[in-house]
């Protein structure tokens, strides 16, 4: 049974007015972006180029790449689409930090450009590019590094300095808005793996620039680790970083009947769950060796939670038939020390009564109040984002 794991460091959506603290792209000791991989173009590739590396990206080995005009680096053969398509898209794997319409030809637009720091670092660089047709009124100037692990594997970062535009004339765009929007994330090439990053085909892929998913990173930083092929969300090792909205962890992921998809962000003492979209959910496994092993689970009815029953840690608790959109786990224990700090302290399994995407939220509960007339507890506030910050911060090249 196929896992995705979804949580890991806890990430935070952090937004910043404009761009004022955007992170920065990384350039070359010499201060530039490296050599330039395409010339002022519409819609060209690279050559096929060398890694200094091999990857190992969802299975296959890859040591070279091909450079793409429209946003995206591809392994099995250049990519000319202009307007992207929604992954999966088969036999193209490929890893794109913003597909879209570039056209580098206006007066004023910048260069793609590949360069290598080091023997273990690969950066791409889209530097103030425009958008098709020839326009430079909005550029976007964003970035992709690819950094060496060993053994197949790799991080990838993705740097968001500005972004202005999000669609080209072609794509039905108008003054670089609306039509058909980019897209980032990315895909295995194999019909079935992929992920895609918060706003894809929405004007609100424009928000990327001011969010990051990396605890107290700059703005427009965002980090992902391809571990044994996989890319976050597969291993407990390597889940999925979440996003915080309103003091709420936010998970963007896709689903298989019966497949089980663990998140895990830092805990409090309790936390709700509640599918925004997509499928409902059908069961849950909650942690072992935590405190006594035993949580209270409380279902949604009408206007507030209800207790429903007393789950044992390690043992799958199936909902009724057609599942739940939301539920509540109480009962973590004070005494059982978990640290706020520990962004892997509680790991919750979940399957789903359908296949399809899912946008799921858990709110911590930090705080217990005792109610006198029924011995329980109940918990209340959420806790601030401000609250969550880490000490992570970007890492620079080198």
């Amino acid at each position: 049974m196929k896992a995705l794991i979804v949580g890991g460091i806890l990430s935070l959506t952090l937004a910043v007015p404009g761009s004022a603290n955007a992170v920065s792209l990384l350039t070359l000791a010499d201060g530039t972006f490296g050599e330039i991989a395409l010339t002022p173009n519409d819609d060209e590739s690279s050559s096929m180029l060398n890694l200094p590396f091999a990857v190992n990206f969802y299975g296959n080995v890859f040591n070279n790449f091909y450079v793409n005009n429209n946003g995206n680096i591809t392994f099995q053969s250049p990519l000319s689409e202009f307007t992207p398509s929604s992954f999966p898209i088969s036999e193209q794997p490929m890893i794109a930090p913003y597909w879209a319409d570039v056209d580098t030809r206006c007066d004023g637009c910048g260069n793609v450009y590949v360069g290598a720091p080091n023997s273990n670092t690969t950066i791409v660089t889209w530097n103030n590019v425009g958008y098709y047709s020839e326009h430079a009124d909005k550029t976007n100037n964003f970035q992709l590094v690819l950094r060496n692990q060993q053994n197949g594997d790799f991080d990838v970062e993705f740097r968001y300095d500005r972004l202005e535009w999000t669609t080209g004339d072609a794509s039905n765009g108008n003054n670089g808005l609306g039509g058909t929007p980019a897209q980032a994330g990315f895909d295995a090439g194999d019909n079935v793996n992929y992920f895609t990053l918060p706003g894809s085909f929405t004007s609100d892929i424009l928000d990327i620039a001011n969010n990051t998913n990396v605890v107290n990173g700059d703005p427009g930083f965002w980090s992902f680790s391809i571990r044994n092929g996989l890319t976050p969300g597969a291993t407990p090792s390597n889940p999925l970083l979440p996003v915080v909205v309103d003091g709420s962890f936010v998970f963007d992921f896709n689903v298989q009947p019966e497949q089980p998809i663990f998140i895990d962000p830092e805990v409090a003492v309790g936390y709700d769950y509640e599918v925004t979209s997509g499928p409902n959910i059908a069961s849950v496994l909650l942690p072992t060796n935590l405190g006594d092993g035993i949580y209270d689970l409380y279902l949604w009815e009408n206007t507030e939670y209800v207790f429903a029953a007393a789950l044992t840690a390690g043992i799958e608790y199936f909902f009724e038939p057609g599942g739940v959109s939301r539920f509540r786990i109480l009962g973590i224990e004070v005494s059982a020390g978990l640290d706020p700090n520990n962004p892997q302290a509680f790991v919750t399994g979940l399957t789903f009564v359908g296949a399809g995407a899912v946008s799921l939220t858990q709110t911590p509960l930090v705080s217990q109040v005792p109610l006198p007339a029924s011995g329980l507890l109940m918990f209340s506030g959420l806790l601030a984002v401000g609250s969550m910050k880490r000490s992570r911060s970007a890492r620079s090249a080198g």
